[in-house]
């Protein structure tokens, strides 16, 4: 008890060990289809899918990927945002033997290429408006199958026809033809339609995932799962929803579904709970993501600060246009959530806004604050159940620090990876045994913990600025910007100075209707912060460069720097 403070701290309910099915992760979708076999599954623009529907449409998907030749460990692409097909794609491969890479669709062939040939994917699905990318791929890769959907297949026959008329040709949706080899993801799932779940041994040691971290810290590496990491962190998550109700519950599923966190966080939870996903696309259309929330009653709502953020700003919710009473519970990961930030997300929707903390190789997450209990604004909350974690120093990778003092957060867990996919340097970097003979991840994140084992972040290790030989934390520059009653977004970096070898540089994005001078910011700064943390430089822009899941790029602010300075 005295190694876990944190125990102490556990809302009521929530178990100090739990008990994991030696199942494989596809068996929250068959547990969800058998209890509550007529509740939605997803909801999208209107259609409903129920769990029993998704349950056999997943086994009739998994039946035609191995007809296609998808052994046990061979790995699928997904190459699709937030819609039904994904989430058949997604538990069609799972339940074929086949392990999930899922790609952000929004990347250009360059950095498609990247997993894709890592991962010796050889079939991907995707939807018709990124068929054209996948080609492109496809000629300097061993992709050979593309399994294509039209987005309009997963809506209402009306909300179809009206897709047609409007939007298909308009947006890039329409494809008159598949190139030679190529299927459609519809007429596979009716060829298959009486088809049964294919007899393969799906056991919890299977790799499930390979997620490929978002690239804020170099060459992308791909993260391996295995079943039993997401089964875990799921039920850990699950756990911690201390108010919900199995089979009651709405998600709003904006976050996307092919970075981990959506991918758990979002539907794995929610299908451990029974609960109907809402899906989004795409999140950054905010009204689209309002109406959701509004005309489905959401009350689980996973998301990043800048969603958020920008449901405090929006015009409509300000002249109370939507009800977002139905809110619960949002946990928060990603980004730093800033106090401004949730207390006004509370204000408006009456819900509770908790930050966590998770990353790809945990698949995907590891510390929340409680949901009724005592939550610490700005900290990453306690380590979940079966969780362990500690400060180890900076110095030399081994000694634990004391309570208060900062060095790199480690954490041992049933969640954590097996390892980085080809790259035994960066694996044995990451996951190293220490002198109690557990083996740890080292996260690369910098904290601290108090006294009642609250965690907090104060940065990434690698990004940390030294002006004149001092130490300055990027975050907790940021942390003071944002609280300038202007400003919108922040992002903070070192850039080189031929005085001091580096000094802190801000990005400020300026709320809509204000104005703001670098002398004002400067002179803000001076208030709250040391003189050596002060930025000595300011740059305002329309906004930041940002990964898909809303954490703001530094490293690319300080690449464009260095580049506009040449």
């Amino acid at each position: 008890m005295n190694n876990r403070p944190w125990l102490v701290h556990y809302d009521k309910g929530v178990p100090h060990t739990i008990e994991y099915p030696e199942a494989p992760l596809f068996y929250f979708l068959e547990q969800a289809a058998r209890q509550y076999p007529d509740r939605a599954c997803t909801i999208f623009k209107g259609a409903v899918i129920s769990y029993q529907e998704m349950n056999a449409l997943t086994d009739h998907m998994a039946a035609a990927l191995a007809e296609m030749g998808v052994k046990k460990g061979d790995r699928v692409g997904i190459f699709m945002p937030n819609t039904p097909q994904f989430v058949v794609a997604y538990f069609g491969i799972l339940k074929a033997g086949g392990v999930v890479v899922a790609v952000n669709p929004t990347y250009p062939p360059d950095e498609v290429l990247i997993p894709v040939n890592d991962a010796n994917i050889e079939i991907m699905f995707t939807l018709t408006r990124f068929y054209n990318v996948l080609n492109a791929v496809r000629e300097r890769s061993r992709l050979k199958k593309i399994i294509v959907s039209n987005i309009k297949e997963q809506l209402s026959p009306i909300m179809s026809l009206l897709f047609t008329l409007l939007k298909e040709k308009k947006e890039g949706h329409r494809l008159d033809a598949l190139a030679e080899g190529d299927v459609w993801m519809k007429d596979l799932l009716k060829k298959h339609e009486n088809s049964s779940r294919p007899k393969v041994e799906v056991g919890p040691d299977d790799v499930a995932l390979f997620q490929y971290s978002g690239g804020t810290t170099g060459i992308p590496k791909g993260a391996v799962a295995i079943h039993r990491n997401v089964v875990a962190d799921t039920l850990q998550m699950r756990a911690w929803f201390v108010n919900s109700e199995d089979g009651k519950e709405v998600y709003l599923m904006g976050i996307p579904l092919f970075h981990v966190y959506g991918m758990v966080a979002g539907m794995s939870v929610a299908m451990a709970m029974g609960a109907s996903m809402v899906m989004v696309p795409n999140a950054r259309d905010l009204k689209d993501v309002l109406e959701n929330i509004s005309k489905y009653k959401a009350t689980i709502f996973p998301g990043v600060p800048l969603l958020y953020n920008g449901i405090n700003n929006h015009p409509d919710v300000k002249a109370g246009k939507y009800d977002l009473s139905s809110i619960k519970a949002c946990i928060s990961g990603s980004a730093p959530l800033m106090r401004e930030t949730k207390e006004e997300f509370e204000r408006l929707t009456g819900g509770k806004v908790f930050e966590g903390y998770g990353l790809s190789e945990a698949p995907t997450a590891t510390h929340c604050n409680p949901l009724t209990g005592l939550n610490k604004t700005g900290s990453i909350g306690l380590p979940f159940p079966d969780v362990d974690a500690k400060i180890i120093s900076l110095d030399d990778g081994e000694t634990e620090m004391p309570q208060g003092e900062i060095g790199e957060l480690v954490i041992h867990g049933p969640q954590v990876m097996k390892g980085y996919h080809n790259m035994p340097t960066e694996t044995a970097n990451a996951l190293r045994q220490l002198k109690d003979g557990k083996t740890w991840l080292f996260t690369g994140d910098i904290a601290r913990m108090d006294e009642d084992g609250y965690f907090y972040i104060v940065d990434r290790k690698k990004e940390l600025i030294k002006p004149g030989g001092f130490q300055v934390w990027p975050r907790e520059v940021e942390e003071v910007i944002s609280t300038h009653p202007k400003v919108l977004e922040v992002g903070v970096g070192g850039i080189p100075d031929p005085n001091r070898g580096e000094t802190v540089k801000a990005w400020i994005v300026v709320k809509p209707g204000e104005t703001l001078t670098a002398e004002e910011l400067k002179a803000y700064c001076k208030e709250h912060l040391a003189p050596y943390k002060v930025p000595s430089h300011y740059e305002f822009r329309s906004e930041l460069p940002k990964t898909t899941v809303g954490k703001i790029l530094r490293r690319e602010l300080i690449r464009q720097h260095k580049e506009s300075v040449q």
